[in-house]
């Protein structure tokens, strides 16, 4: 039975609106995933936006919990139900229907349709919440409703706003799997196990902790698929369906070892894994050292780690992308689509990681032999930042031991760390904005775009908001905030292109135009005054013909990298401003430079041939049928703008664009990096910045001419090159005509020297004396204004050069350090040389004697 389709037909049948899975990454910045059905609605319950119409919806929403408040990744593996990622089936009324209908539907869906045995399943009501418990009455036997408090019972997006209680149905497991005392209706055990939440929103909540009723009541219901999915299967734990067994099984085949299911925590841990890593990756989440990228990467590596615990010593998560893709790439097909990418990028982060598992784990089992109940946070620290452990990933290790770590240990490096690197992630870095948007909407509705065809009209201002979102009456001269045009020829933000500055003539400077709830809102600085309701004719700045020329570009450099560099490329961000692009996609390693020369040949050659961009508007259906290249997360509604560039590219965008390829100029790059593993950026410039660039190049070149005194540069850097060569070996000669004999003493069998080398390299002094001697160690001071060096070597003798180092470079106000034969240091304070002189003596005396 296809549970996921059966649902969502069921409430399109009664009037809902199917809704597509939502990103992880939600258009919220108090979130870190989509942990939730309703998050994709959340400013609809708020109240921010109008509802919609229909006023119902329902959805299978992708969700991850494995980080910030809702994180379930130290159970997963080791219960029957954790998952860092799952789908939540889950139907929504906005201000429509209530308990009556929501508790009909619930149990029309999970009888009939799911066909689930009456006299197995529970219900359960909050202990307030005499009129749900009446609507079951007509449906379930009262003996089998159960009454609960706030702390089961009762749910609530935050401290204040929307709440209610909700009614939870539980479907029993049998008596025959389980005994504890604990496996009954309201406790711990598995056995009553909990399938579907129905919350009726019906208070706000406010900052004094009152409650009062909403006057249009909502309902948000969640229903976990793999839990329904388990039962229909008939088994008593997720992890044995059908969603995980083939990938367990894979698992099972990869270590060589049969999979049993009581010892087989490490199978389920990646099972579960490999789904959250595939669709982050898919959605164009990378690999990062702070915030969504470091969740994936702990993710990633707790998998890596469990499969070395199963006896698997090489990169192995990649190859489990093709069979999630089998299980799940019919509902989602992009995980199919991205992943070749997928599995490089995976593959890339695993043997990043392997490369320090193995001095990871020593170090985990030098410091577990001496440790009590409680692990070193200082050494848990240093599997962290030196070997790549994720805290969670040493905790697991300690869990299996029955052992902890020191938090508080751990936290005080950490917090340390964060301050020095000010890397500390804070949200998404984006301002949460609060405002009167749904009075605009349901007032006025989206407001009209017309800056495809026109860069100035005349419009009519039908509202003003100050800088904190709050409708005005007016704006004075020299105040900002922003304006809603009916209809207006500026292009908001979106897509990777920025906003459209320009004038509202005679009134206003717009500093940026960006999108809220839909609406096309630019930002003014008032130079009059302007009031709701005046005429005003907007002007977009010129530069936006230098943003459309940047834009084109990334779509030719887009068609560029597939065909060079091959069709694994997909994109993974971009940036288009006026002066520069950013284009970020999937590829595992550094271009070459003739790679970097060929595809800004490739982009130039379609420029040169002065290729028409023709814009279609047409459905999203026809659009991907056509090849049209669609990039996930973007919104893209029931019609599409389709722009083509001849035959070298097509894509749905909504940015604005150039009418001929030949009006973008020409195309420089300017960098290649890497952003993370598998995903490299380039940046460019084209159009008037492409000018400017050369311009500075063809400077940069006069003056190198000027400075090597040759109109020929290269002919001048030659001879320059050939002087200090010369040079070079005159300072050589020179220095060994006038190089200080040093002075040895005799210690045991080791000969040593201490002293100060006024010219000449010491740590080629220090080798030729290692090469001479049979055993030696020498410390060599010089001077370099008021800073010193100081180099230390030994050969074949009881004493460390890095230890003698760091015991004499402090007393010269300085670090460093190094090899057992080899170390050297800088000094800051050259006034106390010769206290560093004699404490070295002492110092390597006292360790050839001991």
């Amino acid at each position: 039975m296809d549970i996921r389709k059966a649902f969502l037909d069921y409430f399109e049948s009664k009037g809902h609106k199917v809704y597509p899975s939502a990103p992880l990454v939600p258009d919220d910045p108090t979130l870190l995933f989509t942990n939730a059905g309703m998050v994709p609605f959340k400013s609809i319950f708020t109240g921010e936006v109008p509802a919609p119409n229909p006023p119902r919806a329902t959805s299978s929403q992708t969700c991850i919990r494995a980080g910030g408040k809702h994180n379930d990744l130290e159970n997963v593996g080791y219960t029957n139900r954790h998952h860092t990622f799952f789908e939540m089936l889950g139907n929504f009324s906005f201000g429509d229907y209530f308990k009556e209908d929501a508790i009909a539907y619930a149990w029309e869906f999970v009888t009939k349709v799911l066909a689930l045995p009456q006299e197995k399943l529970w219900v359960t009501v909050h202990e307030s919440d005499d009129e749900a418990e009446e609507i079951w009455k007509k449906h379930v036997p009262a003996e089998r409703i159960m009454r609960f408090g706030d702390k089961d019972n009762f749910w609530q997006m935050g401290d204040t706003g929307p709440c209610g209680p909700c009614s939870e149905i539980f479907y029993d497991q049998g008596e025959e799997h389980f005994h504890s005392e604990e496996d009954r209706m309201g406790g711990e055990g598995d056995r009553f196990l909990e399938i579907w939440n129905l919350v009726f929103m019906q208070y706000e909540r406010d900052s004094e902790g009152n409650l009062h009723p909403l006057p249009k009541p909502s309902i948000d219901t969640g229903m976990g698929l793999e839990r329904v999915t388990a039962i229909k299967e008939g088994k008593i734990s997720n992890y044995d369906t059908s969603l995980f067994m083939p990938l367990i099984e894979q698992v099972s085949e990869l270590c060589g070892k049969l999979y049993l299911y009581e010892e087989g925590a490490s199978y389920r841990v990646i099972a579960d894994h490999i789904r959250a890593v595939t669709f982050l990756l898919a959605q164009g989440v990378n690999f990062d050292k702070e915030g969504r990228g470091y969740v994936l990467r702990r993710i990633l590596r707790r998998a890596v780690r469990h499969g070395y615990l199963l006896g698997i010593k090489e990169p192995f998560m990649y190859r489990l992308v093709d069979t999630l893709g089998e299980i799940m790439g019919e509902q989602y097909p992009y995980i199919v689509e991205k992943a070749d990418s997928v599995k490089e990028q995976i593959r890339l982060e695993e043997e990043r990681f392997f490369k320090t598992i193995a001095s990871g784990l020593e170090l985990f089992e030098k410091e577990l032999a001496v440790t009590g109940d409680v692990f070193s946070g200082e050494v848990a620290f240093k599997l962290y930042d030196t070997y790549g452990f994720p805290l969670d990933l040493t905790q697991d290790m300690l869990r299996e031991k029955g052992k902890e770590v020191d938090i508080e240990g751990f936290e005080t490096l950490m917090k340390a760390q964060r301050e020095r690197a000010k890397a500390a992630w804070k949200g998404s870095g984006d301002a949460a904005v609060e405002g009167d948007f749904k009075a605009l909407l349901e007032q006025f509705g989206q407001n009209s775009f017309v800056g495809y065809s026109e860069t100035e009209t005349e419009s009519k201002v039908l509202a003003l908001l100050d800088q904190n979102f709050k409708s005005v009456e007016k704006l004075q001269r020299g105040e900002e905030g922003w304006v809603f045009l009916d209809k207006t020829p500026f292009y908001a933000e979106s897509g990777g292109q920025c906003g459209d500055r320009g004038v509202l003539e005679g009134v206003a400077e717009v500093l940026d135009t960006k999108k809220f709830f839909d609406l096309n809102l630019s930002q003014i600085k008032v130079t009059t005054k302007v009031h709701v309701g005046d005429s005003v004719k907007a002007k977009v700045d010129e530069s936006r013909f230098e943003i459309a020329k940047h834009h084109s570009a990334t779509h030719l450099l887009h068609a560029a990298l597939k065909e060079i560099l091959g069709d694994h490329v997909s994109q993974a961000g971009s940036l288009v401003e006026a002066n520069r692009l950013r284009f970020d996609f999937s590829h595992p390693k550094a271009l070459s430079g003739e790679e970097v020369a060929k595809i800004e040949d490739f982009v130039n050659e379609v420029i040169a041939r002065g290729v028409p961009v023709q814009t279609d508007v047409m459905a999203v259906d026809e659009a991907k049928a056509k090849g049209a290249m669609a990039l996930f997360g973007e919104k893209y509604g029931d019609e599409v703008r389709v722009v083509s560039m001849g035959d070298v590219s097509m894509e749905l965008c909504g940015g604005t664009h150039v009418a001929n390829s030949a009006n973008i100029g020409a195309f420089f790059i300017t960098k290649e990096s890497g952003v993370s593993a598998g995903v490299r950026r380039i940046e460019a410039v084209v159009g008037r910045a492409a000018v400017t660039l050369a311009k500075s190049y063809r400077a940069t070149v006069a003056k190198v001419s000027e400075e090597v005194k040759n109109k020929d540069p290269m002919l001048g850097i030659k001879r320059l090159k050939e002087e200090i060569a010369t040079l070079k070996n005159e300072l050589k000669t020179l220095a060994q005509s006038s190089k200080k004999e040093l002075s040895f003493e005799k210690i045991g069998d080791t000969e040593v020297a201490v002293d100060i080398v006024e010219a000449g390299d010491i740590k080629q002094m220090i080798d030729e004396i290692k090469n001479q001697k049979p055993s030696a160690a020498v410390m060599l001071f010089q001077k370099k204004g008021d800073k010193v060096l100081l180099a230390a070597g030994v050969k074949d003798a009881p004493v460390k050069a890095g230890a003698w180092i760091k015991e004499i470079a402090p007393i010269l106000g300085g670090g460093g350090g190094g090899r057992d034969d080899f170390a050297q240091a800088g000094g800051k304070d050259a006034s106390r040389l010769d206290e560093a002189l004699k404490a070295a003596k002492s110092y390597v005396t006292a360790q050839l004697q001991g």
